[in-house]
């Protein structure tokens, strides 16, 4: 047999993950393997337990024996508990045809963009954002645009940007509301513009609603699907990891005309065959069993966005207002420094992880994300922390 020296692989993965390496990311995650004691509120993974009904629930599941394959689109019951939640929560006339089940929202994004985009075609999507759409739009062969958004409109995507990027090649408008990373809510106004926007230029519309149960201060969310005349142009796309705490389940789902779900079947089925069988059973009890988890977490995480939001009101940093998800996106130019650098070094000498908005396809460099996802107590030692490495920074620089 021949010796394989590996060296054609090492120039592989040299090649597709330079980039990856270099990250402040991983630079991070290495830094902070190094410390004791390290404060993390940069992930997006809620700490809050997932409810014990629901648990139970995969437990009693794997007790039965359900253990074995499902139909791609998903059993039959959680279909038609996601198509009534979506019809009598969200006012969308979806039905049991309409919905499939994923192994977590991230593949109903990549199913969707595999499904619809043809090679070299486009997809708009704001910045700052989750980067899951740059990788599945490379998958698919296309091409994310990005369309900036600004802390002076709370990061709301404008219809005014979003026309200024529409070519020939434009085929995909993502709409996420509310937002990762920024926390920001998109206007209902401005949410009828992106529609009118969809169909002057017969785009097809992802509706990102992962978040939808993040919102406060009496915000209501609106599903786009909603919207006249987008229903049978937009694909819903939501799931249980954010709201429920449910993210090691990996479960979520997507809704769109019932001809769309029928042509991503064998493409779903080649991808994972099904998804867990176990955590669509967990999937199913949360959403037949009591909601009262959803008003305790939202209520957590409310009381650690006023909070946080007091503190960097008494530090004199900005930000665009949170009304949604558990995230808060900061601007930290008035320390004197880069996002990037701020966030390196709130880590190397205090202890603190943050992720800086390069993380996230910003076109800026001046804002890092905070989570919201630490105990009461920890956010509380953090923002100590975080209030001394800005004072340090600013007389460092002889800025503020």
């Amino acid at each position: 047999m021949a010796e394989v020296s590996g060296k054609v692989f090492e120039q592989v993965i040299a090649d597709r993950i330079e980039d990856v390496e270099q990250s402040v990311r991983t630079q991070m995650m290495r830094v902070a393997d190094t410390l004791d004691e390290v404060i993390k509120m940069g992930r997006g993974d809620p700490d809050l337990d997932t409810p014990s009904h629901i648990v139970e629930a995969a437990q009693e599941a794997l007790a039965a024996g359900k253990t074995h394959y499902s139909s791609p689109e998903g059993i039959p019951e959680l279909r038609e508990a996601i198509a009534a939640k979506l019809r009598d929560e969200n006012g969308l006339d979806y039905h049991m045809k309409n919905v499939m089940v994923t192994t977590g929202g991230q593949q109903a994004i990549v199913l969707t963009l595999l499904g619809i985009l043809n090679p070299g075609e486009e997809i708009l999507v704001s910045s700052p954002r989750f980067n899951s759409y740059d990788v599945a739009a490379e998958l698919a062969g296309g091409r994310v645009v990005s369309v900036p958004t600004y802390e002076r409109d709370d990061f709301a995507l404008k219809p005014e940007e979003v026309e200024k990027r529409i070519s020939p090649r434009t085929r995909i408008l993502v709409v996420i509301t509310p937002n990762n990373p920024t926390g920001g809510i998109i206007p209902l106004e401005t949410l009828k513009g992106l529609a009118d926007l969809a169909q002057k230029h017969n785009l097809i519309v992802i509706s990102d609603e992962i978040y939808e149960k993040q919102v406060y201060d009496g915000n209501e969310h609106v599903s786009f699907g909603t919207l006249p005349g987008m229903l049978e142009r937009t694909v819903t796309i939501n799931g249980f990891s954010k709201g429920y705490a449910m993210t090691g389940f990996r479960i979520g789902y997507m809704a769109s005309p019932n001809l769309f779900i029928e042509k991503l079947v064998e493409a779903k089925h080649s991808l994972d065959i099904c998804t867990t069988s176990v955590s669509q059973a967990a999937a199913l009890a949360a959403l037949e069993g009591s909601q009262d988890c959803l008003k305790e977490f939202r209520e957590i995480y409310d009381e650690r966005r006023k909070f946080m939001m007091g503190v960097l009101d008494d530090c004199g940093i900005t930000y665009g207002y949170p009304g949604g998800a558990f995230y808060i996106y900061a601007n930290v130019s008035s320390t004197g420094v880069n996002a990037p650098d701020f966030c390196l070094s709130l880590l190397q000498e205090e202890g603190v992880m943050i992720f800086p908005g390069a993380l996230f396809a910003d076109h800026s460099n001046d804002h890092i994300r905070i989570s919201l996802l630490a105990p009461m107590d920890q956010m509380e030692e953090a923002a100590e922390r975080m209030k001394r490495h800005v004072e340090r920074l600013r007389a460092e620089n002889d800025v503020g």
